[in-house]
C-alpha cells in the first residue's frame, strides 16, 4: 500500500497549509534521493550556472553604486537581480545544494537513509561547482569584466577579495543566516500553485540575504573563480583602465576559495538543514512516541 504521507495535497486555489507543505517537502526529498546520479549531476550543473548568472547580474548592478546610491538601496537592488538565480532553479527545474538541505526532512522521517542523503548532497555540490565555475569562465571569455572601462571587473575583484578576507567563524555564521532565508524561500514555494506565487516567495527572502551580506556557498563558487580569472588572465590594458594592481589581490587562490567554502558550506547546512528543515519536520512530521 502507498505510504499515507505520499498522498498528494488536496487541489485548491489557496496556497498549501504548512502541514501539507511539510509532506510535500518530505516526498520531494525522497524523490531527489532516488534520482539516478547522471540526471542529478546534470541538474546540479544547471543550478550552479543559474546562480552564477544571478551573481553576474548583481556584480553589474553594484558597479558604480558606491557613493552614488545609499548603501542599503544598492544592496537591495543587487539582491533583487541576484534572485534571478533561484528563480531559474525553482521554475526551470534544477538541483541546488543549499535548497536541497531541506532533504533532512525526509531523513529525519526515516524515509531515506543517511547514506542516500549524503550521496545526493555530494553529487549536487560537485555539480553546482562545475556549473558555477564554467559560467564564470564563459562570462570572463565574453569580456564582461571589461565593461565600463574595467569598472565591472574591479567590482568582481573587490567582491572576491572581501570573501577571502572573512574569518572562519564569521563566514560560518553568515552562511547559517544565508541558508535560513534561502530554504525559507524554497519552503514557501512548496505551498505555491502558480509561477507568480513562486516568484513572490523567492524575491523577498533572497533580496534580504544578499542585502545583508550573508554568504551563499554556490554563489561563492562563481564570485571567487570570476575574480581569480580576472587576476590571472586580464590584459594589462584592463589593469591600467581600472587603476588597479594585481598584487592587491594576491589572496585570490584556489586554496583561499576552499577556506571560504568550508565554513560557508557548513553554515549553509546548519541554517537550511537544522534551523529550517528539522524545525519544520519536528513541528509537522514528527510522530509522537507511543
Amino acid at each position: 500500500m502507498p505510504n499515507q504521507d505520499d498522498r498528494p495535497p488536496v487541489a485548491t486555489l489557496d496556497a498549501l497549509l504548512p502541514a501539507e507543505m511539510a509532506r510535500k517537502a518530505e516526498a520531494t526529498g525522497v524523490a531527489k534521493a532516488g534520482m539516478d546520479a547522471t540526471r542529478l549531476l546534470v541538474l546540479a550543473v544547471l543550478a550552479g550556472a543559474f546562480i552564477g548568472l544571478g551573481a553576474m547580474a548583481a556584480t553589474t548592478l553594484w558597479t558604480g553604486t558606491a557613493g552614488v546610491m545609499p548603501f542599503g538601496i544598492a544592496r537591495m537592488l543587487g539582491g533583487l537581480v541576484f534572485a534571478l538565480g533561484l528563480i531559474l532553479v525553482v521554475l526551470g527545474g534544477a538541483e541546488l545544494f543549499t535548497g536541497d538541505n531541506l532533504m533532512v526532512m525526509a531523513w529525519a522521517g526515516r524515509r531515506i537513509t543517511l547514506i542516500a542523503l549524503l550521496r545526493a548532497w555530494t553529487i549536487v555540490f560537485v555539480g553546482n561547482l562545475i556549473g558555477a565555475v564554467a559560467t564564470a569562465a564563459l562570462v570572463f571569455l565574453a569580456g564582461h569584466h571589461l565593461l565600463a572601462d574595467g569598472a565591472v571587473g574591479a567590482t568582481a575583484l573587490a567582491i572576491g577579495r572581501a570573501k577571502m578576507e572573512l574569518p572562519f567563524m564569521r563566514a560560518f555564521f553568515l552562511g547559517v543566516l544565508c541558508n535560513v532565508l534561502v530554504c525559507l524561500a524554497v519552503w514557501l514555494c512548496y505551498g505555491a500553485h502558480s509561477t507568480t506565487d513562486k516568484l513572490l516567495a523567492i524575491l523577498f527572502p533572497i533580496t534580504a540575504f544578499v542585502a545583508a551580506g550573508f554568504e551563499h556557498s554556490v554563489a561563492n563558487m562563481y564570485f571567487v573563480p570570476q575574480a581569480m580569472l580576472i587576476l590571472w588572465a586580464a590584459p594589462e590594458s584592463f589593469w591600467a583602465a581600472a587603476g588597479l594592481y594585481p598584487a592587491a589581490f594576491a589572496g585570490l587562490t584556489p586554496g583561499g576559495l576552499a577556506m571560504n567554502l568550508i565554513p560557508v558550506t557548513l553554515g549553509n547546512m546548519v541554517g537550511g538543514g537544522v534551523l529550517v528543515g528539522l524545525v519544520y519536520w519536528f513541528v509537522y512530521l514528527r510522530r509522537p512516541q507511543a
